[in-house]
């Protein structure tokens, strides 16, 4: 169903981008059942957007103190947040200590275990859950998660146990992004991409 043909004329990537997600991206949606036009579409634009156009899977955590405060505001309050902006490692250890399967600030798994993938992959708990249900290293080794064949197999594993086919099927762009997102950031781009998508199936 997906092609280098699909990814180039929708605009979903580059073609050099297209060669190195095309065997990821097939071997994620036979995987996973994402194996119809509606399905396949709605993936694509929703990672398409999530990525950067396959650009990014490793988060940006090079915060100012202002975003930070504005971010995460119990975690980096004014008079805190300066003594973090713009250092990613330290950012990622105070926001996702103490949660997500993460311990404290400390143990360096909120670096370790920072978001990563073609959706996001974000704390311990997510990386072991990944590992255990799709047979893989991402828990020994979460740098993997930011390589194409992780990084296509953990948006997949989301997508799929978060329910998204189903919204896929009903074509409900919004439901989907807020299913992914946690809200609608980023809705016209992700609408864009779906009917790119759709005009060239």
């Amino acid at each position: 169903m997906i092609t280098n043909e699909l990814l180039i004329t929708s605009q979903t990537c580059t073609p050099a981008m297209a060669d190195k997600w095309l065997i990821p991206l097939q071997f994620t949606c036979n995987k996973f059942e994402i194996n119809t036009p509606n399905r396949v579409v709605g993936f694509l634009a929703q990672i398409g957007h999530e990525s950067g156009g396959f650009r990014f899977t490793s988060e940006n955590l090079n915060y100012r103190a202002e975003t930070l405060t504005r971010l995460w505001p119990s975690r980096f309050p004014p008079g805190v947040a300066e003594s973090y902006a713009m250092q990613p490692e330290k950012i990622a250890n105070r926001a996702y200590c103490d949660r997500m399967g993460n311990s404290d600030e400390a143990s360096g798994d909120g670096w370790k275990y920072r978001g990563r993938g073609l959706i996001q992959l974000t704390g311990k708990d997510n990386y072991a859950n990944f590992s255990m249900s799709a047979d893989n290293e991402a828990l020994l080794k979460p740098d993997l998660v930011a390589e194409p064949e992780l990084a296509a197999l953990s948006a997949g594993w989301f997508w799929s146990t978060n329910g998204l086919n189903a919204l896929a099927d009903a074509k409900d762009i919004v439901g989907m992004t807020k299913r992914i997102n946690g809200g609608i950031n980023g809705l016209d781009d992700r609408q864009m991409r779906y009917a790119r998508l759709i005009s060239c199936l």
